[in-house]
């Protein structure tokens, strides 16, 4: 059996300085931390995803926003890899990355549920990475015109799940 890696997808400052807070915000907060101490307790790789885009001034380098979270803050050993899509794979360092690390299964987390979230689950098992666990409670969103964030969240658990990832609840998630 290979290696499983924590995928952490851009918790970064941004999502938490809007006026509008993302779907069950503080609890999403602690599922990550809480994540985050198993695979570390376990020595689980882990590694953050972090969208970079010049266009965007709350995700543009060194601004503000673009930093990872002060809540789920990387080690000083712990990769971050930058991405300029939805898609953690294309046109990064992702793929190399987990290639050296032996990974075999992503444990998947982070935001927003129906971009960034669900394209990387998706292009992930079209990569081969297909025994993955998408953390059920550990990603989210905004509202939407159209669907508040707890119904993006909801259909995308439904969509993805047992199609693309396994779903687990934080709590059911162990590192070994």
């Amino acid at each position: 059996m290979g290696q499983t890696v924590l995928l952490m997808i851009d918790v970064q400052q941004a999502m938490f300085m809007y006026d509008e807070k993302l779907y069950r915000e503080q609890e999403i907060i602690a599922h990550l931390q809480q994540l985050l101490a198993k695979a570390r307790a376990a020595g689980t790789p882990v590694i953050f995803v972090q969208h970079t885009e010049e266009a965007d001034e709350d995700f543009r380098e060194n601004s503000t926003g673009w930093a990872i979270a002060d809540v789920v803050r990387p080690l000083p050993h712990e990769r971050i890899v930058r991405k300029s899509s939805w898609d953690s794979f294309y046109q990064t360092e992702l793929g190399e990355v987990l290639q050296r690390l032996g990974a075999d299964q992503l444990v998947i987390a982070g935001m927003q549920t129906e971009f960034c979230l669900d394209t990387t689950c998706r292009s992930a098992y079209s990569l081969g990475y297909q025994n993955n666990v998408l953390v059920s409670d550990a990603h989210s969103t905004f509202d939407s015109k159209v669907l508040s964030g707890e119904q993006i969240v909801a259909h995308h658990n439904a969509m993805l799940g047992n199609r693309f990832v396994r779903l687990l609840a934080t709590a059911d998630v162990h590192f070994s």
